[in-house]
């Protein structure tokens, strides 16, 4: 007796089984690799106000401290952006005209006088931003436990324009939570980032020197939810 479909047909539903599993494993672990904020949100650099603050300039040329311009980074869970005053310090005109008067320069630095003059603030864009529904990542807590800049921001002196290094993930920040002693600096390094990146080059004493600043804080960094989110 002859039949409507050939013989090969019946591995079809083998083979369409097969492409499905193949399909939702390409679409489960193309969402897993794309859709997370390490592929989304690292290297995000936006467009500042006069070509932005340039760190390699103030903090690795000028050697300026990030606690100049953020001042209340050890008392505050924000790393508070410098008011207009602080900028204006260094490049108002008296300034301008004692150390650097070139055109250049001037045109470069203009917003600042501009901002200044008329009492309102720099509109700089926002480059680390956590969800709504986390907590303000309180920075005076693992600046004052010993975590260094360079840990999360990398080495922003090396950074002509800042730009975001690390994911801000959940799994990023309970990584580091779970293991902190590879992070922890001598408290009077914190700042000091091309010293701290010197020792970063050795991981191993890195990590002794952290167990011994762990045990002598006594930290205990959270891992429960409530410590993150509302």
């Amino acid at each position: 007796m002859s039949t409507i479909f050939p013989k090969w047909t019946n591995g079809l539903p083998t083979m369409l089984a097969g492409g499905a599993v193949t399909t939702l494993a390409t679409v489960v672990g193309g969402v897993w690799y794309f859709a997370t904020p390490k592929f989304w949100e690292v290297g995000y650099m936006p467009e500042q106000p006069g070509g932005g603050f340039n760190h390699q300039l103030h903090v690795g040329k000028l050697g300026m401290d990030c606690k100049y311009c953020h001042t209340y980074v050890e008392v505050s869970p924000e790393a508070n952006i410098p008011h207009v005053s602080i900028c204006y310090g260094c490049h108002s005109e008296n300034k301008l005209q004692k150390y650097v008067d070139s055109p250049a320069h001037r045109e470069k630095t203009e917003f600042v006088r501009t901002a200044y003059k008329t009492d309102m603030p720099i509109e700089w864009k926002r480059v680390h931003k956590l969800p709504d529904y986390v907590r303000n990542f309180p920075h005076h807590a693992h600046v004052n436990a010993g975590v260094s800049c360079i840990s999360c921001h990398g080495n922003i002196g090396r950074q002509p324009v800042v730009w975001q290094h690390e994911s801000l993930s959940m799994s990023w920040c309970l990584d580091c939570h779970r293991n902190p002693e590879p992070t922890l600096v001598a408290k009077d390094q914190v700042t000091r980032l091309f010293e701290v990146e010197q020792q970063m080059a050795d991981p191993a004493a890195m990590k002794v020197a952290g167990k011994k600043y762990y045990e002598e804080r006594q930290i205990a960094a959270p891992e429960n939810c409530g410590a993150c989110h509302y």
